[in-house]
């Protein structure tokens, strides 16, 4: 099944109701994976020259107000609207992604959280983390947030460094990243840093220095990014000159011993985290979970019992408020296709460095093992995995050469 709505049409397509997606198919699914909760606010102060995400700048001194209030309203409607295809199910984590999320109001966002308790079954321990930009911090501000009902920040610094951070367009400084990161710290039990290496004219000792700067402020979790240039961004246009490939790999070499030595788990390829303080949400996507996308451009992974299905929001915010509110916000709305299962599955979950047992395949793809067991094979016979009974694992060489890897799955 593929809903679609085209170019030029005016507003989105209503969500697929329920005895539609319930009806017979291929797949037997012998249970529903656990479900999150992404909400997207696409704002930001800036497009960095390097994001391909759906972001759209918001400068403070434009004549019109930030339409908080508004865009929780289409968002609520949006989620109304969806509840009868994840009716009954507990969520499990709420990430709140943008964008810059931290452009809206402590207030406004504990209102969004309080109207979705109203409306989803949320787990006791639920786990709610919600982005955050250096260039929006204020003294205190990250504390109302917590106050708001945010349980883990995820502060966007990608470097301590002046120049770095000029390079790569960041709208803060390096004054700004140490003082936020030294109150999201404080204020919660557990957050995030990003950081992003392979800058344009970085060198190992600048490297060396963001990363240690981060492991001295008391972070639980870092992400780490090689700056890639992606399709339709500035850099796309205007590349810089990236670090050679040898020195972003001695970077990659030098944060995992740093990362290391400093009591962090490299539990997937991006992502080091000191013990229980892994992102839920996140493993959650890597384990071939569910996840509803509601917000400017949301996409979401939901499971029935004879189908997984995809479903993508309009991205123009204009567009998607106005369409939400008259309950069609899906540009898209797609079944996974019977020969793609292998491959969406083996490209999230060959990303954990703990790996899987084959017993999860079956259960979230409701596929058979067999499937895959040609390419698993091949996979071991290159040193890409490692098998331990039923359980697989992505090696050190299949983790450094990971698209390698994923890409055995592409036919399975």
């Amino acid at each position: 099944m593929v809903i679609e709505i085209q170019s030029n049409g005016q507003v989105g397509v209503a969500s697929p109701d329920v005895v539609h997606m319930m009806r017979p198919g291929l797949l037997q699914m012998a249970a529903l994976p656990p479900l999150a909760l992404y909400v997207h606010i696409p704002w930001c102060l800036r497009k960095c020259p390097y994001c391909d995400f759906n972001s759209h700048e918001w400068a403070p001194d434009q004549a019109q107000a930030l339409p908080e209030r508004a865009y929780v309203a289409a968002v609520m409607a949006d989620l109304e609207a969806s509840l009868p295809l994840v009716w009954g199910r507990t969520v499990h984590s709420i990430f709140i992604g943008g964008g810059t999320p931290s452009l809206f109001a402590p207030e406004v966002i504990g209102d969004l959280l309080g109207q979705i308790r109203a409306r989803l079954k949320l787990s006791a321990d639920c786990e709610i983390t919600m982005e955050a930009n250096p260039g929006t911090f204020e003294r205190e501000r990250f504390k109302a947030f917590r106050a708001a009902g945010v349980t883990r920040l995820s502060v966007g610094v990608q470097s301590f460094s002046d120049d770095a951070l000029q390079r790569i367009g960041r709208v803060h400084d390096g004054a700004q990243a140490l003082a936020a990161v030294a109150e999201a710290v404080q204020a919660f039990d557990t957050c995030n840093v990003d950081i992003m290496y392979a800058l344009p004219g970085q060198t190992l000792a600048e490297c060396t220095r963001d990363i240690d700067t981060a492991l001295g402020l008391g972070v639980p979790h870092i992400s780490l990014y090689h700056l890639t240039i992606e399709p339709n961004t500035l850099f796309a246009v205007k590349p810089p000159v990236l670090p050679e490939d040898d020195d972003a790999y001695a970077m990659l070499d030098l944060i995992t011993e740093r990362t290391t030595a400093n009591g962090f788990e490299r539990y997937e390829v991006s992502a080091y985290a000191q013990a229980d303080h892994g992102c839920w949400h996140n493993t959650n996507y890597w384990q071939f979970g569910d996840y509803l996308g509601i917000g400017a451009g949301a996409h979401s992974k939901l499971t029935f019992a004879h189908r997984v299905t995809r479903q993508v929001r309009l991205r123009d915010p204009r567009r998607y408020m106005q369409a939400a509110m008259q309950g069609r916000a899906l540009s898209s709305s797609t079944d996974v296709a019977l020969g793609e299962l292998s491959f969406e599955f083996m490209l999230n979950a060959l990303r954990l460095r703990s790996g899987f047992d084959l017993s999860l395949y079956a259960e979230r793809t409701g596929l058979s093992v067999s499937r895959i067991q040609a390419a698993l094979e091949t996979a071991q016979a290159k040193g890409l995995i490692s098998r331990t009974g039923n359980h697989i694992a992505p090696t050190t060489l299949g983790f450094d050469f990971l698209s390698d890897l994923q890409s055995l799955f592409l036919s399975a």
